[in-house]
């Protein structure tokens, strides 16, 4: 089968679609044939060499951290997935994968795995994984959102921030969405009630906000300071700096800025599926790239610019 490997760690042009040996399901798990996957700033980071505590040093290393297809085989004591189910989920965000993903088949745990709903085709699915389910745990679990709060979202047209916005929508939030000026009707249309040019918009020009969702990961102690007296704040913006502003923001209580690492399991997956059902969420894919350019669909993610999430088609 066909899969894309990390051959060293560097730009993108260290990725290489390699024939591999098809992988079979042991027990718990299911084996899925992957029919589109996205590029998630999680894949960027691996590749360039971000992450080697987690992906090690050995190569190669699967590239792909979600996928959408349908089950292939399944292994014993497996019993809420059959051959032919429609499935979408993601590969251990902190384990080491030779495969991953992007590739033709990928073997997972089955608590890793939820249904599709019916009504996303495979390449809207990938687009919902990752972002759907991490705009969901920090908005309902990390900063629990409440209805009339005032919530902004920095990098609010990328794949997660597209999410944030119609989920702080859903949920009643007054939402504030900072962004390139052009994506403006785009994010009004997802339930954004103010679009603020990110460009020509600094920190102290804007808020007081209840709840911040940031997507950036940069000028964290900046925004902090634009919260209201109970206030929260929350990034997936992960980098040595941003990292160093939330171990120091741990002072300020309530107002200190949360992370998580996102890992949803099949419950999640499930919640997010139950929100596209319903009409909370639904994708936005800014680009398709069939599996051998995969090295393109991740310079276009570095050039960054976007409205939602570049796809990776894989197969016919």
């Amino acid at each position: 089968m066909k899969a894309v490997q990390i051959m060293s760690f560097g730009a993108a042009d260290v990725l290489r679609v390699n024939d591999v040996d098809r992988p079979a399901p042991g027990a718990g798990e299911v084996l899925v044939a992957v029919e589109a996957s996205s590029v998630n700033g999680h894949d960027v980071i691996v590749r360039a060499g971000g992450l080697k505590m987690v992906s090690g040093r050995r190569f190669p290393i699967g590239a792909g951290l979600d996928f959408a297809g349908t089950v292939a085989a399944t292994g014993a004591d497996v019993a809420d997935f059959r051959t032919g189910d429609r499935v979408w989920g993601m590969v251990h965000p902190r384990q080491r994968h030779s495969v991953a993903g992007a590739a033709e088949y990928v073997v997972v745990s089955a608590t890793r795995v939820s249904h599709t709903p019916a009504d996303l085709s495979s390449v809207e699915a990938a687009a919902l994984v990752v972002a759907g389910a991490t705009a969901l745990i920090a908005l309902r679990d990390s900063v629990a959102l409440k209805g009339g709060e005032r919530v902004l979202v920095r990098g609010a047209a990328g794949g997660v921030g597209t999410a944030a916005v119609q989920l702080a929508h859903a949920m009643g939030g007054q939402v504030t969405a900072l962004a390139r000026d052009r994506h403006a009707k785009v994010l009004t249309d997802l339930g954004a009630e103010e679009v603020l040019d990110y460009g020509s918009t600094t920190s102290d020009q804007i808020g007081p906000f209840d709840v911040i969702v940031d997507t950036v990961g940069s000028e964290l102690h900046c925004y902090r300071g634009r919260l209201t007296k109970n206030g929260r704040m929350v990034t997936v913006g992960l980098s040595p700096s941003s990292l160093a502003a939330i171990a120091a923001s741990s002072v300020h209580g309530s107002r200190r800025i949360r992370t998580f690492s996102a890992n949803p399991e099949t419950p999640v997956l499930r919640d997010v599926a139950g929100l596209v059902r319903s009409g909370a969420l639904r994708p936005v894919v800014d680009s398709v790239y069939p599996l051998v350019d995969i090295a393109a669909a991740h310079e276009a993610f570095e050039r960054g610019g976007v409205v939602g999430k570049h796809v990776v088609t894989v197969g016919e």
